[in-house]
């Protein structure tokens, strides 16, 4: 019976449940150990009973596991049914208990863990939670200013690029004005240079953007993140003291509670000891004053424990409510403060990087208003009149061609016939030459000449050759004005050296003087060699009515310049100064006219510039007079003409338009 009611107490109800309850029904009356040990044994009987009778319900229910439901058909079953409505009251009950109790407990209670302990895990963890957050957040801040920093960089790389893509742009199209020649005179052409001017003008503005943006922005950016990122480790560094202070803090109050706790149980077992010698007979005196004294001694450590424990308790709390309540508050308000300026601070840059352009649309619309008005100043009339003026050639159109009677030299005989047949065959193919080359000269109605230009524009029309003399004479006196006026400084400086001998040698000017009076002469040498010039254009271009004399035109040949309608010989020895001499007296050259046949014509010309023909052998012609052409030029730069009447002689041919025929027959 003892060993079954051994192995049973694992099965029975705790006594001190069946104390507690039977104290709470009968609290005035003493029930004895052995009732006690029957209403245990009694409870338990009703427990295996209910449990078996449960337990054979839910096998039949097909489940495994015993329900409330199935313990109140238990009940009823076995005749227990006044029981089932308190029953299910306790049900409730525990239900309630249990949901509350699920409710208010955590894992860390199974921990072992003293509340105190747990209660300073959370706040460190809750502090250290908080203090990582602000530190990524802040960190994250700090990110996104560098990143808003970069893109201001690219930004400002790519109006620099643009800028100088611009520049190297304007710069292609620029011309390159080697000489006044090619200065751009048309209205279209100086429109467009004028908008590359403000195409310039507008990058350098791009150019200014990316200066103010470098400068305003990015410069301020990237110094404010250095202090930031400074600023930022000191508060941490800051936040992370605080805290190691306060943990070393609760280690320091943590030793002393563990040792107050140990002296404590040291003091507990003392005084049992005390306790158990004091009522133990057999005990010596000496023992029991010796656990007395230990007992004492121990109390006293305990007592002394408390007040170190209750004092670094006191500081703790102290210090735990400093760090959470000002020292904790404090950094993260300069944290929140810093996290706002770095907010101001990228505000401030976002109007900074908008100013930076709006400051350049001013100018920026100048030059767009410059490239308007260039637009507008295009003027096509003004453009066409300058082709018109600059094309112009002076000369007049040519007129009707005269009809050639050839049936007058009809009667010529064989033999004079034959013999002027070999002469006009060879006359054909020279005069082919000649007019070949007289064509090639007249290069606005052709090809403009590849010779090198003329000192005198001989080579050019007339009104392009009067331009160009009187652009020349502009030039030369305005060479004539800075060395005048160079000479007068010369002499200004050298009358105060003279007069103040300390603050110049004189004579060290003279050089100087000389030269600059060298220039001068040698400009108006120039000036009035160029004058002469347009002076002789003017004369044949304006007047027309004006004759030159054969003295004229044998000085100019004999200088080799060109004729007025652009002829020029290369070669010196070829130019004449008259007519070719005949062989014989005069009397002779005039029975050669009078006795012989008159030779027959090979074709035509037409006078372009009028001819006096004073000397000897030459035939005087009118401007736009028509003979006939019975000897081309033989490279002496005359050629033999007849008029209708008759009357021969020899002309320029560089003052006639010839024109030989294929088919020329004598008479």
């Amino acid at each position: 019976m003892a060993s079954s009611s051994g192995n049973d107490d694992d099965l029975t109800i705790p006594r001190a449940a069946i104390n507690k309850m039977i104290k709470e029904t009968l609290p005035n009356v003493r029930v004895a150990n052995d009732a006690r040990e029957l209403v245990v044994n009694c409870c338990t009987e009703f427990i295996h009973l209910i449990s078996s009778e449960a337990n054979e319900i839910c096998n039949k229910s097909e489940k495994k596991t015993i329900s409330p439901e199935h313990v109140i058909q238990a009940l009823e079953s076995l005749g227990f049914g006044s029981y089932i409505s308190e029953v299910k009251e306790v049900l409730q009950e525990c239900k309630t208990v249990a949901l509350k109790r699920r409710k208010a407990s955590s894992r860390l209670e199974n921990l072992g863990i003293p509340e105190e302990e747990l209660l300073r895990q959370q706040q460190e963890l809750f502090a250290k939670d908080q203090f990582d957050s602000l530190d990524k957040h802040t960190q994250w801040g700090i990110d996104f200013l560098e990143r808003y920093a970069k893109f201001v960089k690219e930004r400002i790389e790519i109006e620099q690029n643009y800028a100088k893509q611009l520049r190297n742009l304007v710069k292609k199209y620029c011309p390159k004005r080697s000489s006044k020649d090619e200065e751009p005179r048309f209205t279209s052409c100086i429109a467009f240079f004028n908008i590359l001017n403000e195409l310039n003008d507008y990058a350098g503005q791009r150019e200014v953007v990316a200066e103010e943006m470098a400068h305003r922005v990015y410069g301020e950016l990237m110094r404010y993140a250095h202090d930031l990122k400074t600023e930022r480790k000191m508060h941490l560094q800051e936040g992370r003291k605080a805290q190691q202070y306060l943990d070393m803090c609760w280690k320091q109050m943590d030793n002393s509670k563990k040792k107050f706790e140990r002296e404590c149980r040291e003091a507990e077992k003392a005084q049992q000891s005390y306790e158990r010698l004091d009522n133990d007979t057999n005990a010596t005196k000496a023992d029991v004053e010796k656990a007395k004294q230990q007992l004492n001694l121990r109390t006293h450590m305990a007592d002394e424990n408390k007040n170190e424990y209750a004092a670094q308790l006191q500081n703790f709390n102290g210090e735990q409510h400093k760090h959470f309540y000002v020292v904790i508050p404090q950094i993260y308000k300069q944290l929140q403060e810093m996290d706002e300026r770095r907010t101001v601070k990228l505000s401030e840059c976002y109007r900074g990087f908008a100013d930076s352009e709006r400051k350049v649309i001013p100018i920026i619309s100048k030059c767009l208003e410059g490239m308007i008005l260039a637009a507008k100043s295009v003027d096509e009339r003004r453009d066409s009149q300058m082709v018109v003026d600059s094309f112009k050639s002076g000369f007049e159109p040519p007129g009707d061609f005269p009809f050639e009677d050839y049936s007058q030299h009809i009667y010529r005989t064989i033999s004079d016939g034959t013999i002027s047949a070999s002469k006009q065959e060879s006359g054909k193919m020279d005069a082919k030459t000649t007019v070949g080359k007289a064509k090639g000269k007249l290069w606005l109605f052709g090809k403009k000449p590849k010779g090198p230009a003329l000192e005198d524009f001989s080579h050019l029309p007339p009104e392009q050759r009067r331009k160009k003399l009187q652009q020349r004479i502009d030039e030369l006196n305005r060479e004539l004005q800075k060395e005048s006026d160079q000479k007068d400084a010369l002499n200004k400086m050298k009358d105060v050296y003279e007069k103040n001998p300390q603050m110049g040698d004189p004579g060290s000017l003279q050089p100087k003087l000389a030269e600059t009076m060298n220039n001068i002469d040698r400009l108006r040498m120039e000036i009035h060699k160029n004058e002469a010039w347009l002076s002789e254009v003017e004369g044949k271009t304006g007047g027309r009515g004006d004759r030159r004399h054969s003295s004229d035109i044998n000085h100019l040949v004999t200088q080799g310049r060109e004729s007025p309608e652009g002829s020029y010989t290369d070669d010196a020895n070829q130019e004449v100064r008259g007519p070719p001499q005949q062989h014989g007296h005069h009397s002779e050259f005039d029975d050669e006219f009078e006795d012989d046949d008159p030779l027959p014509a090979i074709g035509h010309c037409k006078a372009i510039y009028p001819f006096d023909g004073h000397n000897e052998g030459t035939l005087a012609m009118k401007e736009g007079e028509v003979l006939y052409i019975i000897e081309e030029d033989k490279g002496d730069g005359w050629t033999r003409a007849r008029r209708q009447n008759g009357e021969e002689g020899y002309v320029p041919t560089s003052y006639i338009d010839v024109t030989l025929e294929k088919n020329s027959k004598g008479s």
